[in-house]
C-alpha cells in the first residue's frame, strides 16, 4: 500500500516592499503554503519562466517601479503557459476603476491591504480548488 504526500500549493508572491513581502509570506505559510517572494513583475516571470509548472496562485501588489501588477497580470493571461495560474491583486488603494479593470483583465480577485488571515485562506482555497490538475 502506497501512501502519497500532498506538497503543500506553491505560491509566487510579488511586492516592491520588503515588510509587505514579510507580512504576506508569513500569512501564506502559516495557512500551510509554500511560499516563493519576489520583489517585481520582471522577477516573478523570470521564476515563472523557471518552473510555471509548480506555481499555483500568484498574489502581486498593484503598484510597482517598471511593471505594475496590472502588467503582471496581463503578461500571465497573455501566455499560453501561464494563463491556467489564477493571480491575485493587492493594493493600499481602493480603486473602483482599478478594480474592475484588473478583475476585467482575469484577475481571480483584488484585495485591499492590509491583507489579513481569512482573505488569504478563502483565496488559496478558491484559487487552488479552481486550478487544473497538472
Amino acid at each position: 500500500m502506497s501512501t502519497t504526500v500532498q506538497e503543500p500549493p506553491h505560491v509566487l508572491a510579488v511586492d516592491d516592499s520588503l515588510v509587505d513581502r514579510v507580512v504576506i509570506s508569513r500569512l501564506l505559510r502559516s495557512s500551510k503554503y509554500r511560499v516563493t517572494t519576489v520583489d517585481s513583475g520582471k522577477k516573478a516571470l523570470e521564476v515563472l519562466s523557471l518552473g510555471h509548472e509548480s506555481v499555483q496562485l500568484i498574489i502581486t501588489d498593484y503598484c510597482m517601479p517598471e511593471m505594475t501588477g496590472y502588467d503582471l497580470l496581463k503578461r500571465v493571461k497573455e501566455s499560453a503557459e501561464l494563463r491556467g495560474i489564477p493571480v491575485v491583486i493587492m493594493s493600499s488603494e481602493n480603486s473602483p476603476a482599478r478594480i474592475r479593470r484588473c478583475l476585467d483583465e482575469g484577475a481571480e480577485e483584488f484585495l485591499i491591504k492590509p491583507v489579513r488571515p481569512s482573505d488569504v485562506s478563502r483565496l488559496c482555497n478558491r484559487a487552488i480548488a479552481a486550478m487544473p490538475m497538472r
